[in-house]
């Protein structure tokens, strides 16, 4: 990984970012996944195929094109070099993309549900809607890219998608954006899940993302 000062410190913010995943416990039993970061308009650092005990040195550079520029990939991650192209083509203001196992969101993508919008979190953290269900492909396959393509041209707002039968795929303006919207969305999955046993979630009232955007400005001025 060529280490100019903005890769390297980019390269930082994406390591740290995926010790947050850990330290906050969303993350799957295996600790499976991978996190991305934008260096430009053809090129982003990708972790090498583990997240676990990451250093910056071990990220590789590729081209939305699909090409390893620098530094090696496991199978592993180099099968979904196309995943994190489609959000960045589709996204461009994304910096960053995260894409996990989590174990509650991923009961909803298993479900083939849509996880609605009920938490505080998820209305800060950038998912003030539901998050949508991409139909299911082959990891990494032309299917798969082309569902989640779909899937962001149809809902031009979302910042998360559910891949069916699969795990969760978010992404943000940095990459500790998407690591801090990662912990919302599981949050909010396991918040549906345990209020399904006392009689189910509950909307917001009309008005509660500007009230909640209204909140934060006032504390920022």
């Amino acid at each position: 990984m060529t280490s100019t000062p903005e890769v390297k410190n980019r390269a930082h913010q994406l390591v740290e970012a995926a010790r947050q995943l850990f330290v906050a416990g969303v993350m799957s039993h295996s600790g499976h996944a991978n996190l991305s970061v934008r260096l430009d308009a053809d090129r982003f650092l990708l972790t090498p195929g583990f997240v676990r005990d990451l250093e910056p040195d071990q990220l590789a550079t590729v081209g939305l094109d699909g090409r390893v520029l620098e530094g090696e990939l496991r199978s592993v991650s180099a099968e979904i070099i196309t995943m994190h192209s489609a959000v960045y083509r589709a996204r461009p203001q994304a910096g960053a993309v995260i894409h996990t196992h989590s174990p509650a969101a991923t009961a909803f993508a298993v479900a083939h549900r849509p996880l609605p919008c009920r938490t505080e979190p998820m209305l800060r953290f950038g998912q003030p809607e539901e998050v949508p269900v991409v139909p299911w492909g082959p990891r990494g396959s032309d299917v798969s890219v082309r569902g989640v393509a779909e899937v962001l041209e149809r809902r031009p707002t979302t910042s998360a998608v559910l891949l069916a039968n699969h795990g969760l795929l978010v992404f943000g303006p940095d990459a500790a954006a998407a690591a801090h919207l990662v912990v919302a969305v599981e949050e909010s999955a396991e918040a549906e899940i345990a209020a399904a046993a006392i009689g189910g979630a509950v909307d917001f009232p009309a008005g509660a993302l500007a009230a909640v955007r209204a909140s934060i400005a006032r504390v920022a001025a």
